[in-house]
Order: structure tokens, then C-alpha cells, then sequence
């Protein structure tokens, strides 16, 4: 299991239900550590946009939801054959979710305990699903996985998130699943809190990095919400990875547009299992060595 990260001193714990404290500036337009502008007005990237598929696990099964909602998902077989498709074509991060756990309705802590072994040395994996507590917590850990994404415990058990994020560092996203200008839940069943309220206590917690799921274009094909992630750049230092509503090239492209401002990488489920495109085409854009200051539809 990798090592674990000092708590971090400069940043005092905080209840998340304080009020919020004022939202850094936003980030420059050019130059910075992320980026540099060109004669041309093209942005230099310093750092790709890193993708990773999804595999979400329901009942044994991968599959993929429509918004979320269960009763909605469409079945693809064998998590470790869809996980050794991505390795194959490239993957060098897996986003793996227990969708049964995040419902609470069981879990697949087993099946992704042997999956994780299995694949241990050949991809880095990102763990999500039902992690709440230190118990669930401890046992997402011990698979080796490089990271884990806790979700509702944010919202529901904040002091708790402060001490893991104090206590691990890197190995801790966070995960802002967003309708509108509140967060989802439980399995999204749920209304959470304020998005940006949330924002700025778990900023003060020290969180280095953020999931930021669009919950109204997961599973939808419709495009990433570009604005939702500008809007959330622009109030953090963290890293940030997007999710929900890939559909197309064209949409990884504009999210590589977004690196200068934060957007470290991308969550890819339904395109890619759905046949949209392939993930070296989509690598292949990712990696690009720069990108026009425009590709995201944002100004940067």
C-alpha cells in the first residue's frame, strides 16, 4: 500500500457546516504553474489530462447507470475482463466503484479485494463506493489501491474527513457529486449540502484533490459540464478530476483545455463501453503537447 502523507500543519480542521471562508482569487489567465502562452496564443500545457475508465460493479457485474439511478444500468459482464480491456489499450488508472455499497444495499468488498490483487503492479486503481467510516475505510486500503473517493461521509461525517484527509493526503479525494448548486448523497438518493459551502470547509481541511460528477449528464452522453468545473476551479488550490457525460472526442479535448485552471483528469464510463470512440483515440487527445486557449469553450 503506497505511503501515506503527514498531516498537513498550515491548514486548520474545520466543521463543514462553518460558515464558508472567502473564496481564493481566481486563478490567472496565463503563465502560472500549469501553463504558458505562446506568440501564437496557444496554452503550453505542463501536464496532460489524465483519463480514467470506469468500472462500476453491481451484483458482481459491470455496468453502467443512467444519472445514477439503479434500475437504470446497463450490464457488461465481467469487471476484471472490462478492467484488462483498459490495461490493454493503455489505462494507467481505473476508476472502480461499488455501486451496491454506495446504495447500501451489500457491497462487493470481496470481489474488488481479488480484482485489486489481480491487477496490482498493471494500473493504478481509484476506489469508491460506501466508504464512510474507518472500518470501510481501512478495508478500501488494504487492496493497495492508490487512492480511494469518499463521497457522502463529506457531507455526513465532516471531522472524520478532516482527520483522514489530515492523516492520508494523496490518498484522499473527495468526491462533489453536484445538481445544480447542491450535492447528491447516498447513492445520489439524497440531498446534500451547498456545493460551495462544502467547498470551502473541506479547502480548509487541507483536501488536495476533488471528483466533481455533474450528476444531471452521468450515463447521459449530453458533455461534461464545463461551467460546473469553472466554477469549482476557480475556488480551489486542489486538483480536480471530471466526471459524468463524456461522449465524444471533442468533449476530451475541451476538458484538456481546462488543465491550466485545475482539471488534472477525467472519469470516462458509458462512450467508451458503448463503442464512441477507443481509448487510444482518446489518449491520443489527452496527451496532446498543447492545446488552443479556446478548445474548452471557457475562457482560460
Amino acid at each position: 500500500m503506497p505511503g501515506t502523507s503527514p498531516a498537513p500543519t498550515s491548514r486548520p480542521r474545520t466543521s463543514f457546516g462553518a460558515a464558508p471562508s472567502p473564496a481564493p482569487p481566481e486563478r490567472p489567465t496565463g503563465g502560472g504553474d500549469r501553463c504558458q502562452a505562446s506568440r501564437s496564443g496557444r496554452v503550453a500545457r505542463v501536464e496532460n489530462l489524465t483519463l480514467l475508465p470506469a468500472v462500476d460493479i453491481k451484483d458482481g457485474q459491470a455496468v453502467q447507470l443512467v444519472q445514477g439511478v439503479a434500475g437504470t444500468e446497463k450490464t457488461f459482464g465481467d469487471p476484471l475482463q472490462a478492467a484488462q480491456r483498459w490495461i490493454d489499450a493503455g489505462a494507467e488508472w481505473i476508476h472502480m466503484v461499488d455501486l451496491n455499497a454506495a446504495f447500501g444495499d451489500g457491497d462487493n468488498a470481496d470481489l474488488i479485494a481479488a480484482l485489486a490483487e489481480q491487477l496490482r503492479g498493471r494500473v493504478k486503481l481509484e476506489l469508491s463506493g460506501g466508504i464512510r467510516d474507518d472500518a470501510t475505510l481501512d478495508r478500501a486500503l488494504a487492496t493497495g489501491c492508490a487512492r480511494v473517493n469518499i463521497g457522502t461521509a463529506a457531507l455526513e461525517s465532516p471531522q472524520w474527513c478532516a482527520e483522514i484527509i489530515g492523516s492520508h493526503g494523496e490518498q484522499i479525494a473527495i468526491g462533489l457529486d453536484v445538481r445544480g448548486d447542491r450535492l447528491a448523497a447516498r447513492g445520489w438518493t439524497r440531498e446534500g449540502g451547498d456545493l460551495l459551502e462544502t467547498l470551502a470547509a473541506l479547502n480548509e481541511a487541507g483536501c488536495q484533490r476533488y471528483v466533481v460528477t455533474d450528476v444531471a449528464s452521468d450515463g447521459m452522453l449530453t458533455g461534461p459540464n464545463l461551467e460546473l468545473l469553472g466554477r469549482v476551479c476557480a475556488r480551489t488550490d486542489a486538483k480536480v478530476i471530471a466526471s459524468g457525460g463524456i461522449s465524444s472526442l471533442e468533449d476530451i479535448r475541451r476538458l484538456a483545455g481546462l488543465v491550466p485552471i485545475g482539471v488534472e483528469g477525467a472519469i470516462i464510463g458509458t462512450a467508451l463501453y458503448v463503442g464512441n470512440f477507443t481509448l487510444p483515440e482518446a489518449l491520443a487527445v489527452a496527451n496532446r503537447d498543447d492545446v488552443d486557449s479556446d478548445q474548452s469553450g471557457l475562457p482560460l
